[in-house]
């Protein structure tokens, strides 16, 4: 297999994401709340939670393939972390149009929700914040962005425990554990995580791929097992863990369960082409989009009358709705055709998606 595949896969991973997100924010949206104990409720709320740590993990090994096209390139340490902080820079004013879009919208909600701390903006923060590990060489990179992850995780219960009350609300939202919020702590973690995998993939010869992928399968579900078995014993080095808040044991039990599904996405997307785009790559290949339209769908003011309205069967059939609505949106996008001048400005802006044959 060469390298276009894994990148297949990645955008495979994205699209599975996606079609998680979708129904996720319209049951949460959309059922009624009497129906919040009903089994299929619970289990739709529960792999809901799969879709941040997916895009996240995706952003860093997105960045990984940017930082080896700039390696290729010959680029010096500074022109490296300059290549990051500029995609960090491009994720910030995506995340802060989001926001300002949001709100203009919403009409009455308080200024204060156009600073909100979104995915977009941890995916800006992280990026920056890990862009000084650009300086080192690839095989570095890749050990000490696992090591960065490893400690962001390991030392969000710290930082949660710690007292934040005299620091502004803005910078506060931006790095302390909040389930309200996409935090550094311990968020932050999939992306150095995911620079980590990126630069391994890489790293690597086209021939040695395939196994790595087989062994990342076996990391994740082994990672799965233990993480569950620690963070199930009955004593603990924190003082206040809140397992589903900042806990070290439910960021490696979803970074192995990334991993899995990466490794399921290489062997489905193993004999696609590139410019066939199927369902899933479809969705992935347009995720943005899918994001912030089905936003402004799900939690705007448009759909108003049904918001915790619906009972679990009409959940689920305004969910396929949904998800039907976002494929022929994303299938009509790429028949569209673009002004030459406005393809040129986008393809500016595009991040590496295809990563070149290595020997």
């Amino acid at each position: 297999m060469d390298s276009t595949d894994r990148v297949l896969a990645l955008d495979w991973l994205r699209g599975l994401g996606v079609l998680i997100m979708l129904q996720g924010h319209l049951f949460n949206s959309f059922a009624q709340p009497t129906l919040n104990d009903q089994p299929l409720y619970i289990f739709s709320q529960f792999i809901g939670g799969m879709p941040a740590p997916i895009f996240l993990f995706l952003v860093g090994a997105t960045l990984a393939f940017r930082l080896d096209r700039a390696d290729r390139q010959g680029l010096g340490p500074v022109a490296r972390i300059r290549s990051a902080l500029v995609r960090a820079a491009f994720l910030a004013a995506i995340a802060f149009l989001f926001r300002l879009q949001l709100w203009i919208f919403a009409w009455s909600n308080p200024w204060q929700e156009i600073f909100r701390v979104d995915i977009l903006n941890c995916m800006a923060f992280g990026v920056a914040v890990l862009s000084p590990l650009a300086m080192l060489p690839p095989v570095r990179r890749i050990a000490w962005c696992a090591t960065a992850g490893l400690a962001i995780a390991a030392l969000a219960p710290v930082v949660g425990a710690l007292d934040w009350s005299g620091v502004p609300w803005i910078v506060r939202n931006y790095i302390v554990p909040n389930k309200a919020f996409f935090s550094f702590f311990p968020d932050a973690a999939y992306i150095a995580f995911g620079i980590a995998f990126g630069a391994v993939l890489r790293s690597a010869p086209a021939t040695a791929r395939d196994r790595i992928m087989e062994w990342a399968a076996c990391l994740g579900l082994a990672l799965v097992v233990a993480a569950h078995y620690f963070s199930n014993l009955p004593f603990s080095i924190y003082a206040n863990p809140d397992f589903w808040l900042d806990s070290p044991g439910l960021i490696l039990i979803r970074l192995g369960i990334v991993l899995a599904l990466g490794a399921a996405g290489f062997v489905w997307t193993a004999r696609q082409q590139p410019e066939a785009l199927g369902f899933m790559r479809r969705l992935g290949t347009n995720s943005l989009l899918i994001y912030w339209v089905h936003v402004e769908l799900v939690y705007g003011r448009s759909l108003w009358f049904l918001k915790g309205r619906l009972t679990i069967p009409q959940c689920c059939a305004a969910s396929l709705l949904l998800i039907a609505s976002m494929y022929w949106l994303a299938f009509w996008l790429a028949r569209w055709s673009l002004p030459t001048w406005v393809k040129r400005r986008l393809a500016r802006l595009q991040p590496a998606v295809r990563v070149p044959e290595t020997t």
